[in-house]
């Protein structure tokens, strides 16, 4: 079994396709895409109509469930340029998104944990910093999911990490943002220091899980003007850069 795994694509469809282009070029037996599809400044409703026509595995994340149920007074920036790009059927296929879905006795898909799309999996927020999670910390988190591999977005941190059962935990990274900035649950910034498009493909060999993480070019230069055009000059520089500073 030979997968290919995306999350975080964040409207950045010139991202996704390159990533696709490049997954075709590598060969997958099937493409899963952990959420997080369409957020973002760039372009919500041509992602949502490329993805829809997709034979994959998709999973509704965060801004899923945000741009389905936070009022309009409410919403963040992001949601908010989505929400008004999309239609009656794009709206219909998000909420026929599950959370998690188990792909095989073996893979387990979420979008943040398999507890909540908003918790990290890999990575640790404190007052002070942004870090690995440490061993314990995975533990609690993977909790009793039994599965060999468990693959896991939200961070939009490439990262691959054992719990201590043995069980292969797989963060593709981002197809479409490499860097952010969030408040919650304390100020904190995630950098990948790359403009490129990330992604992962996970193979079963011999019994066990191996994890390849792969960063892919693309034309990153005309998503960042995109995103100043539309009046996000921080997605301009994250794109551009890979970096909030």
């Amino acid at each position: 079994m030979r997968l290919a795994i995306v999350s975080d694509i964040h409207g950045n469809l010139p991202a996704l396709e390159a990533v696709v282009e490049d997954i075709e070029r590598r060969g997958a037996d099937a493409i899963v895409n952990l959420g997080d599809s369409l957020s973002g400044p760039l372009m919500p409703q041509e992602t949502a109509q490329f993805l829809m026509a997709q034979d994959w595995i998709h999973l509704a994340g965060n801004h899923e469930r945000q741009l389905l149920t936070v009022p309009a007074d409410m919403r963040g920036a992001s949601d908010a340029f989505a929400h008004a790009q999309l239609g009656a059927k794009e709206f219909a296929w998000i909420a026929s998104l599950a959370h998690t879905h188990r792909f095989s006795a073996d893979v387990m898909l979420c979008h943040g944990t398999p507890a909540s799309d908003l918790e990290y999996f890999l990575e640790t927020v404190t007052p002070s910093d942004f870090r690995a999670a440490t061993q314990a910390e995975i533990d609690a988190r993977l909790g009793n999911v039994d599965a060999a591999l468990v693959a896991c977005g939200h961070t939009h941190v490439p990262r691959a990490a054992h719990a201590s059962s043995g069980q292969l935990i797989v963060n593709p990274g981002s197809v479409g943002l490499p860097a952010y900035d969030d408040i919650h649950p304390y100020p904190h910034a995630v950098e990948t220091g790359s403009p490129n498009a990330r992604y992962a493909i996970v193979e079963q060999r011999d019994g066990g899980w191996s994890s390849r993480l792969i960063a892919v070019p693309y034309d990153h230069t005309a998503m960042s003007a995109l995103a100043l055009k539309h009046g996000r000059p921080d997605w301009a520089r994250a794109l551009a850069t890979g970096r909030m500073s």
